[in-house]
């Protein structure tokens, strides 16, 4: 068995780039194997700033040989009436380099069984590697030189070999070699003899080539480095991947600034340092200190003008803070919300200002359905928005929310009021927190509901890839806030009292009748027409999305076939894990039965005395033992219990009799029957 290494060399590469080429590397290697039926026993991608590595273990010295079948003309086509063949016959022949009596007439078509000999696995990498390279993608792609072929960033050095082999490739304007560099303050001329050497011989040369290698080292070194101050660095996973794919000989360094800069709210500091800096920030004892770890690509051991550098970089970005903190909080924060009239929040739908109007009603009308209190919510609503004029929130957007509930608290709010402005941004992705107050759950949903509505309501709902104001994700944080919370709302009511909040479109009209028409008509189309039906049909598909992960999917449709799911998200869930049990062919045959038969349910009610078997009579009694207060998973057993019954009747009983009056009555009772199968489930869907 033999081994490949693939060592691309370049300019320093976006840091988002390499997770992506990552996984594209890997994928495309993989396929081009086994495409070749070439064996292997895995591929590894490792990459650092500098370089993109492919290393393939247990190759197969060569692709196997293939056999086979061709079809060619028709036999008539291909042979005279003499059984000699024709030119048509002979190219086909000639095309696939096959003797006549190769040549055999199967269902009246020529056909040639042919051998595709196997490549050694040397050419088949000499010829395909270049193109595998080269069908990477990702953003700002760039030419450089003379070349019309696009990469990330120049490529500088390629090394290309199989066991102690060179394998002789050339990728845009570079030949490869077996010589590598280590890091740029480093060996810049490393002979690789063997791939077996590489991750070694790099190493040696300040360089760690396994990026999951490289991220053990960053946190290992920034906990140990913390630990000797008593304190514990702060990292998200965002920021541990960026340090990752910057560095490719992380070397943590401990720098100090001014404690009056801790005096500012604790996110802004974190933010400067995590977001803009890329430092790891550090926490003693519950509380951020005036300390931080950068790590540094750095081979050396003097770490002076680091530390003053990094310093002096912080420094001015946390005075820029501090100026705004003072300036924005020299009024309160509630004489903020007079300026979002000046910021928009939609083409059509009006400022920031309308937006923060509807969030307190539709927050207020959520709270009272859930019977609590409406003050603090109210409040809530219509603060939350106030931080976007700030200059604070203007300098760290990605920081509203968290500075307006700073900012409220210094204005001496409700600390639920507080809590609430900075909750309802919640969750900020797929897999983070929820709000835990109720204020943030409602003026969350609010707001989230009211984006998707007036996305939906101007003509842009998502498809694609194109997601207008990021709607997708805020229907997932409806979805998790009221999952989470255990929230007994109707997003279906919620929906169309959003609707009808929105702004409608001023048009030129010939009169103030027509005017009045046109608004009633558009606000009309809104609730009872296609965008409702749009949202809520958009809002069930990401439920079902966001549950298919751990339930079936037939389930979780036919669960929301039966009975809108929006109308109580818990209820539906509540179904789906009893449906999703259900192991009874006999009972899914019966219910499916049920729904054959009856095209449309019955009006009419069912009368004892049109009975005419036993059966009818056992089944309307059996029928009204399932009682519809039980919880779904007595409830299913309940129709498990009937089934026989239901069984029996159709043994017993033609349903479709000549008596018209006896039919209609059979079939009201299988709309008795009906109506309890849809309590639960459309069972025609599983």
């Amino acid at each position: 068995m033999s081994k490949y290494l693939l060592e691309l060399g370049t300019e320093e590469l976006p840091y988002r780039f390499i997770p992506q080429a990552i996984s594209s590397l890997k994928s495309s290697f993989t396929k081009f194997l086994d495409e070749n039926k070439t064996g292997f026993e895995k591929v590894e991608v490792y990459a650092t700033p500098r370089r993109l590595a492919v290393i393939i273990s247990g190759l197969e010295a060569q692709s196997p040989d293939e056999e086979k079948i061709v079809k060619g003309p028709i036999a008539k086509i291909a042979y005279d009436e003499a059984g000699n063949l024709t030119k048509a016959g002979e190219g086909f022949a000639r095309k696939n380099g096959l003797e006549p009596k190769d040549l055999y007439v199967q269902d009246g078509y020529v056909h040639a069984k042919i051998v595709i000999k196997g490549k050694s696995v040397k050419e088949l990498l000499s010829e395909n590697v270049p193109s595998l390279i080269l069908k990477l993608q990702g953003s700002h792609f760039m030419r450089w030189g003379y070349n019309e072929e696009k990469f990330s960033r120049p490529i500088r050095w390629i090394v290309s070999i199989l066991d102690g082999e060179e394998v002789k490739i050339k990728i845009i304007d570079k030949e490869s070699s077996n010589v590598s560099r280590g890091h740029r303050f480093d060996n810049q001329h490393i002979v690789i003899n063997h791939p077996d050497e590489y991750v070694e011989k790099l190493r040696e040369a300040h360089v760690i080539v396994n990026q999951d290698e490289r991220r053990s080292i960053i946190v290992k070194s920034a906990e140990e480095e913390a630990a000797k101050l008593g304190a514990v660095p702060y990292y998200t996973d965002d920021l541990l991947e960026e340090v990752t794919f910057i560095t490719e000989y992380p070397v943590p360094a401990l720098c100090e600034f001014d404690p009056k800069y801790l005096e500012i709210p604790e996110e802004v500091t974190v933010t400067v340092m995590a977001v803009h800096q890329r430092y790891f920030a550090l926490r003693k004892d519950g509380k951020l200190i005036n300390k931080f770890i950068t790590m540094t690509n750095y081979i050396g051991d003097e770490f002076s003008n680091i530390r003053a550098g990094n310093v002096r970089v912080i420094k001015a970005r946390l005075d820029d803070a501090v100026f705004f903190f003072r300036e924005d909080t020299k009024k309160p924060l509630g004489d903020y919300v007079e300026s979002l009239r000046g910021v928009t929040f939609q083409k059509g739908m009006g400022s920031v200002y309308d937006k923060a109007r509807r969030l307190v009603a539709l927050s207020a009308d959520m709270a009272k359905a859930l019977k609590i209190d409406p003050k603090t919510v109210e409040r809530t609503a219509a603060l939350c928005k106030a931080d976007l004029t700030t200059q604070l929130v203007f300098e760290f957007t990605e920081l509203q929310g968290f500075i307006g509930a700073d900012y409220a608290r210094v204005s001496g709010e409700d600390e639920r009021v507080c809590e609430g402005i900075k909750e309802h941004y919640f969750p900020l992705n797929a897999e983070s927190e929820t709000a835990k107050g109720i204020e943030g759950q409602l003026v969350g949903i609010a707001d989230k509901l009211d984006t998707v509505c007036a996305v939906f309501a101007e003509g842009k709902k998502p498809t694609g890839s194109s997601d207008p104001l990021g709607v997708r994700r805020a229907a997932l944080g409806i979805i998790r806030t009221v999952l989470s919370a255990d929230l007994k709302l109707d997003i279906n009511d919620m929906i169309i009292k959003t609707l009808l909040l929105l702004p409608i479109k001023k048009e030129e009209s010939k009169s103030v009748i027509d005017k009045v028409k046109s608004f009633a008509t558009s606000g009309l189309d809104r609730i009872s027409g296609k965008i409702a039906e749009e949202v809520k049909e958009f809002m069930v598909q990401r439920l079902i999305i966001f549950l298919g992960d751990k339930h079936p999917k037939n389930v979780l449709e036919a669960c929301a076939s039966n009975k809108n799911p929006l109308e109580d998200l818990a209820d539906y869930v509540k179904r789906v894990e009893v449906v999703e049990k259900l192991d009874n062919p006999a009972l899914l045959e019966c219910a499916n039965r049920v729904l054959r038969i009856l095209k449309e349910d019955s009006k009419k009610s069912v009368d004892k005395n049109l009975f005419r078997e036993p059966s009818e009579k056992m089944l309307l009694e059996q029928i009204n033992t399932v009682n519809e207060d039980d919880d779904y998973a007595k409830y299913l057993q309940s129709l498990i219990e009937i089934n026989p019954s239901v069984e029996k009747f159709f043994n017993d009983v033609l349903v479709m009799d000549k008596d018209e009056k006896v039919k209609e009555n059979r079939l009201a009772l299988l709309t008795l029957l009906k109506k309890k199968y849809a309590r639960l489930t459309d069972f025609s869907k599983l």
